[in-house]
């Protein structure tokens, strides 16, 4: 009888360096651009508040999230089929 393979737990697969680094670099692309588009005019001002700063935050974080659970989901897929 075939043994059941064991997944690596979620976290597991997106602490992995190459699914981190790839976050990363969708998150710099995508976040700064996004950033200009939506906060520009702020920035090339100078006029930056803390609730403008906030949200450029999470205009990095929201690609660098979507990258990395596009990417666990794709190892995880690739592992229980493969």
């Amino acid at each position: 009888m075939a043994r059941p393979v064991r997944q690596e737990s979620w976290l597991a697969v997106a602490l992995q360096p190459a699914i981190l680094k790839r976050g990363v670099k969708v998150g710099l692309v995508v976040g700064t651009t996004l950033a200009l588009i939506n906060h520009g005019d702020k920035i090339f001002t100078m006029t930056l508040d803390g609730e403008s700063l906030l949200k450029i935050g999470l205009t990095y974080l929201v690609p660098f999230g979507v990258s990395t659970w596009a990417s666990v989901q794709t190892a995880r897929t690739t592992e229980q089929t493969g």
